[in-house]
């Protein structure tokens, strides 16, 4: 859709954080922004396409123009993704889940956005990392997302030492995430690393029927039984 000003805006387009209605989580300026924007730059062609019919059925398909942005992308397809903006053009950013540009590729695609004097417009949504926090009865005035933990077992158990002092010496809690097939050995690994009076929050499937969010010292944690498998999961420590 063309606009008065001489440059389209880049809207940045929460989705849902699962298989959920999205009117049920996201309000209705997403809906609003869906019904007149016709590009869209997405992790996932398949999903995005799913979503954008689920909030708004009547939206013709075919008329979509999608840019892919992903781990396989170029960096030289950057600027090509944002061009419509400076044609007077609007265009969406999606992430697969959640909040574009946090915990998400399209932190590249805003930067070039403001690069170019293009107005970036946010759209409220869900953000796990957010939720998760505000649930966990942590320090929401100090906290440090950390994304993903090293593989390696040795560097791993480092990585759990190192963010447990730091909550220590700032009073600062710290988040992190992992794959969630790999999120079982990951809570027998800070189980493992951590201290006995270390508090640790669990926020599994946020905004789902499954949600799943608790807050224990790694010692009550011990005698917890919970499956995280498959799960989209936040992990918070603060060591008191």
């Amino acid at each position: 859709m063309k606009t008065d000003n001489p440059k389209g805006k880049l809207y940045l387009i929460p989705t849902t954080l699962g298989e959920s209605d999205p009117m049920d989580v996201l309000p209705q300026t997403v809906k609003r922004a869906i019904d007149f924007i016709d590009h869209y730059i997405v992790e996932n062609e398949k999903t995005a396409r799913r979503f954008i019919k689920a909030v708004n059925a009547q939206k013709v398909q075919a008329e979509l123009k999608i840019s892919l942005l992903n781990k396989h992308t170029e960096v030289s397809e950057h600027n090509a993704m944002i061009k419509p903006c400076l044609e007077g053009i609007n265009v969406g950013l999606m992430s697969e889940a959640g909040c574009p540009g946090v915990a998400d590729p399209g932190a590249v695609i805003v930067k070039i956005a403001h690069e170019k004097g293009i107005q970036v417009v946010p759209l409220v949504g869900p953000s796990s990392i957010l939720l998760a926090m505000m649930a966990s009865g942590m320090n929401g005035q100090s906290f440090a997302f950390n994304g993903y933990l090293p593989i390696d077992k040795s560097d791993k158990k480092s990585a759990l030492k190192n963010f447990e002092k730091m909550s220590s010496d700032k009073n600062q809690s710290q988040i992190f995430i992992e794959t969630p097939y790999r999120n079982n050995k990951l809570l027998e690994d800070i189980l493992s690393a951590l201290q006995p009076n270390t508090h640790l929050c669990i926020a599994a499937d946020i905004t789902l029927p499954t949600e799943y969010i608790k807050t224990l010292r790694v010692a009550d944690w011990k005698k917890t039984k919970v499956d995280l498998h498959n799960r989209p999961t936040i992990f918070i420590i603060h060591k008191m």
